[in-house]
């Protein structure tokens, strides 16, 4: 315990006056002295000192008694991942995107140079031309049909003839139905390919199925693509992103579906977001015996990047306890002191029990209470004037 000591610290302050045009060299004038005693230092209220030294009220923050705490990693989104593949076998002719560009839904992101283009386009004139056909069919036999039946109304011909004559109108019409459904099936491959009809030579343009950012690109201009499984580019929309963790089994019943959780990222130490648990794994890894939350988060400016590292918070209760900044707390031997200003000028040196950190305030367990004025700012500088000199 430190010694009731009073030693005076002189600030000297060298003063000038200009008088008839010459300067006069002043007495050097001493002002008020500092004193501690017992722990309590007293600093005049017209020492400058005073003016390096920020104090602040003791403020009172509703925050955690209970939580849980797990390790989390950003994830793009699953249900908003696209694996671009090409459509069909070619050369790629043209690249349009690179890795990290945002676009659009719609928007085009490579062309391809394919054979199976101009066959899809043969198929489609093949199946124009075979309606075509169908339907004349189909007219000479409804012709055939009403002749027949006028023949056989006036007995000209058997009744047998007249039902050839429907049969064969039957056939037609079932050739007809055939043609149609080939057509349509033609069209939709050109219209998935993006063709328009009865253009040959055409390249495909492949296009993103979705709004985002290219994550992946395996793809230059010139290579032949002959795998259709295989993916080609990512895509993936980050307007929101699931934070990962493995929560202890011990500690799976705090969490429910749908619950909001705080987020804190190491890219972010100083904010807190919030998050809504959107899955829990139904099985408990046998190694780590945690089971995995998947939280989901808004990320509407794009701040929140696959692979950042940061935790999930879920708070089981809370209780309002005193709080002051990091920056007023100093450690050492063994020990955490904060400066309490009991009066204007007088600080107290006083030893407390700090909790864990709440972003860059830090709780007081014991030795504030809510409303003391804490030296904020400067807390080294009154620790320095209170060392008694050698």
């Amino acid at each position: 315990m430190r010694s009731a000591v009073s030693v005076p610290v002189t600030v000297i302050f060298a003063l000038a006056a200009a008088s008839g045009g010459c300067r006069h060299a002043e007495p050097a004038a001493e002002a008020s002295t500092i004193a501690w005693s017992s722990g309590v230092l007293t600093v005049p209220v017209d020492s400058p000192i005073l003016k390096q030294i920020r104090r602040e009220k003791v403020d009172e923050a509703e925050l955690a008694t209970d939580e849980v705490i797990a390790p989390g990693k950003v994830e793009a989104n699953p249900n908003r991942i696209s694996k671009v593949v090409a459509p069909v076998a070619g050369r790629v002719a043209r690249v349009l995107v690179a890795v990290g560009d945002a676009v659009r839904q719609g928007q085009p992101l490579f062309t391809l140079e394919s054979p199976d283009a101009d066959a899809a386009m043969s198929a489609h004139l093949q199946s124009d031309a075979a309606v075509t056909q169908a339907r004349a069919t189909l007219l000479k036999a409804q012709a055939d049909a009403e002749r027949t039946k006028d023949l056989f109304d006036h007995n000209a011909v058997a009744r047998k003839e007249v039902l050839n004559a429907d049969s064969a109108l039957a056939q037609a019409q079932a050739a007809l139905d055939q043609a149609l459904a080939s057509r349509e099936q033609a069209e939709r491959r050109l219209s998935v390919l993006g063709l328009t009809p009865r253009d040959f030579k055409q390249q495909v343009t492949v296009r993103s199925p979705l709004s985002g950012k290219v994550l992946e690109l395996s793809v230059v201009p010139g290579e032949f693509r002959n795998d259709t499984s295989a993916p080609v580019m990512t895509i993936a929309d980050l307007s929101t992103v699931w934070v990962s963790s493995q929560v202890p089994e011990t500690y799976i019943r705090f969490i429910q579906l749908r619950e909001k959780v705080e987020i804190r990222l190491v890219a972010y130490p100083e904010e807190t977001f919030e998050g809504r648990v959107l899955q829990i794994s139904d099985t408990v890894d046998p190694q780590t015996r945690t089971v995995k939350v998947h939280a989901e988060m808004d990320n509407p400016q794009g701040r929140f990047r696959p692979e950042m590292f940061g935790s999930i918070h879920h708070i089981e209760s809370t209780a309002k306890m005193a709080v002051v900044p990091a920056a007023a707390v100093i450690e050492g031997d063994g020990r955490s002191v904060v400066f309490v200003e009991s009066a204007p000028g007088t600080f107290q040196e006083r030893v407390v029990a700090l909790g864990k950190k709440a972003g860059a305030q830090v709780r007081v367990l014991d030795g504030l209470k809510a409303g003391e004025t804490v030296v904020v700012d400067g807390a080294m500088l009154l620790s320095g004037l209170m060392k008694k000199p050698a």
